[in-house]
């Protein structure tokens, strides 16, 4: 069997396109001290060259406008771009609009398609989806509480949504509720995704939900009374849990590519200021206790590293994913506080200061463990399968990524 880690020369050259546009585009962009008005000139500006070059739409297909790539092609990518905070955006491969742009190709209809997804492709539209509740687990869609009630050819849905990301800059949103009240609670079937023009009567955006890292766009919404018709079903009804299943699974791996991104950023910087600070006789470099941060660091990054790629190249070959993808997004969500928190501490009180990225870089991976899933509940799945796999076989091969060893 042959393992090959290597990209094929088209890949090769985009990630090298990918480093160039970042490095030499991006990061010397001014962006800090702008007025709204000239920040969003710059960004704009930025996106169009992202499509110039051709590296617009990394994660949609070509007959979409955008660049084709697989998975594993994909993470290349995303890793590069996620080296600045504004990469994924210029190349309009962010989240949520990334997992929302594969759900709307995979489950909207033609209609649909042009009026929500169009936009997205083209740049001139952002979304949010709205699933997570203040008054049930976020980690249990199947507790959902907002409703959605039929009235002749309109739903009339109330509830409460909050951490909605990107609510308040979104010109729609996909908004999961429980329509089906037979289908007792915990139990998958009861829900549908539904489209939701913003803004629009009865969704009524309450606050931007304050986090560590200060009011950034994840809003509280209140729903009262909000009419929509038939045709802003998506996907089906009953089917508001798969559907949301089918967009979290590469969009958790999708997030992993991007920690990768920061947290090798957080070992450069670790290693460089280990390099430059001479401390009681000798730089840190020399010095055991420093080293072995950095060993452990490099080493949870090749693991990294390792499980994303392995789990990329099982969802371009179409096989089943969802255990890979599990302990990828648990793993590297785990192994990203780990070694930022390492590089802080190398630094010493420059790294718990703002003059450095690493505060910032810290408070945003602590999400991570609960994001897209919190850590227990992928441990939770993990161990479930991995018993699974040993019941029906007598051996956990199954559940360790099935590779040949």
């Amino acid at each position: 069997m042959a393992i090959d880690f290597t990209l094929a020369p088209e890949h090769e050259e985009i990630r090298r396109r990918v480093r160039a546009f970042v490095q030499d585009v991006i990061v010397p962009a001014k962006t800090e001290g702008l007025t709204r008005e000239e920040y969003l000139r710059t960004i704009f500006g930025l996106r169009e060259r992202a499509k110039a070059e051709g590296l617009w739409l990394p994660h949609m297909p070509v007959e979409v406008g955008g660049m084709g790539l697989g998975h594993v092609a994909l993470a290349m990518v995303q890793s590069e771009a996620a080296k600045t905070r504004l990469g994924p955006w210029v190349l309009n491969c962010q989240a949520p609009d990334e997992g929302n742009m594969h759900t709307l190709l995979h489950w909207a209809t033609e209609e649909q398609k042009e009026k929500y997804l169009r936009p997205l492709l083209e740049g001139r539209a952002m979304s949010c989806f709205a699933m997570t509740e203040p008054e049930v687990a976020g980690s249990d869609p199947t507790l959902i509480r907002t409703t959605a009630v039929q009235d002749g050819d309109e739903w009339v849905v109330n509830g409460h949504k909050w951490f909605i990301s990107n609510a308040r800059r979104a010109s729609f949103a996909i908004l999961i509720a429980r329509t089906e009240p037979d289908v007792p609670e915990g139990q998958r079937g009861a829900t549908t995704a539904f489209l939701v023009d913003i803004p629009s009567p009865g969704w009524t955006d309450v606050r931007e939900v304050e986090t560590m890292h200060g009011s950034t766009g994840h809003s509280e919404i209140v729903i009262e009374d909000l009419r929509l018709p038939e045709s802003r079903i998506l996907g089906g009804r009953g089917n508001g849990h798969r559907l949301g299943q089918y967009r979290l699974g590469p969009a958790r791996l999708a997030h992993c590519m991007r920690w990768i991104s920061q947290a090798e950023t957080a070992l450069d910087m670790m290693v460089d200021r280990a390099l430059n600070r001479y401390s009681h006789g000798s730089l840190l470099a020399d010095k055991q206790g420093v080293q072995w941060l950095i060993a452990d660091s490099a080493m949870e990054l090749y693991q990294c590293k390792l499980m994303v790629l392995h789990a990329a190249s099982k969802i371009d070959k179409g096989d089943d994913f969802r255990t890979e993808v599990s302990m990828a997004k648990h793993f590297v969500a785990n192994a990203l506080n780990r070694i930022v928190d390492r590089a802080i501490q190398v630094h010493g009180a420059l790294g718990y200061s703002t003059d450095t990225p690493l505060a910032s870089m810290f408070q945003h991976a602590r999400w991570a463990r609960f994001a897209d899933g919190a850590d227990e509940i992928h441990q939770m799945r993990i161990a479930e399968r991995t018993i699974a796999a040993y019941r029906d076989t007598g051996s956990t091969r199954a559940a360790t990524g099935g590779l040949p060893l």
